[in-house]
């Protein structure tokens, strides 16, 4: 190999890792490539920001930044798969559950792991993935939809409450393995959280409802991954064989 091609992958290789970097530092996200696949780690950390501008001294995840890069994920044939990393307490319902329908709805492999918290509309991200994981130490916070600021006094507030928590509701039993009636049970509980109506449960609780579909942590997850990619790369493979054949 030539001094010229020697330099130039060291080039591209320098400016691969300085856009990881990057996007890192902006959108704590990154690109990690070997020879099991090609994957994008995506993580939601502290509160989801929608539609308000949150203080400049909250952690926020905002939406503008993680919808369009999600559908970069999908589109881009150089990525096998997505792993998203959540340790939130939730946020904004309406930009919470765009992003978790648009993770829903992807093709490649997604998996998602709850370390510390997937707290309120983090439930729905935590079950919008093919595969999800929570640590043994992590908790989810699960209660009726809330909202800050002047609130009328009509029937028609009340409708709207209650057509924003079937959406939650009906979102998150769709896309895990809990009933509707335990889902219900944990979001109108009482006693357990001071001045208001809901429970936290623990990662184990959480697997056992049918909440959360394994305990574990980065290493089972992907495992879990690249195992699931390795599947995808079989099924395209075949596929492309009995086109070959027809």
């Amino acid at each position: 190999m030539s001094n010229e091609s020697v330099n130039e992958k060291d080039k591209k290789e320098e400016t691969q890792q300085e856009s990881n970097s990057e996007n890192i530092r902006d959108f704590g996200s990154s690109c990690i490539k070997n020879s099991k696949g090609n994957i994008h780690c995506l993580t939601i950390v502290g509160q989801v920001e929608g539609h308000m501008l949150l203080p400049p001294q909250n952690k926020t995840t905002k939406y503008e930044h993680v919808i369009p890069l999600l559908v970069s994920v999908e589109e881009d044939e150089n990525i096998d798969g997505l792993i998203v990393i959540l340790n939130t307490v939730g946020g904004d319902v309406e930009a919470g559950l765009a992003i978790s329908e648009m993770i829903s709805s992807m093709t490649k492999p997604v998996v998602s792991l709850v370390l510390g918290g997937g707290h309120s509309i983090g439930v729905p991200l935590a079950v919008s993935s093919k595969h999800s994981f929570i640590a043994p130490s992590a908790t989810m916070t699960i209660h009726p939809i809330r909202m800050n600021g002047l609130v009328i006094g009509v029937p028609q507030t009340y409708e709207y409450f209650n057509k924003m928590q079937e959406r939650v509701v009906n979102f998150v039993t769709k896309n895990s393995n809990i009933s509707r009636e335990k889902f219900t049970e944990f979001m109108m509980k009482t006693g357990e959280m001071a001045n208001d109506v809901g429970c936290i449960i623990m990662g184990e609780e959480a697997v056992k409802s049918g909440l959360i579909d394994e305990i574990g942590g980065i290493r089972e997850a992907l495992s879990c991954l690249y195992q699931m990619i390795d599947e995808n790369k079989k099924e395209k493979d075949a596929t492309k064989e009995n086109d070959k054949k027809s």
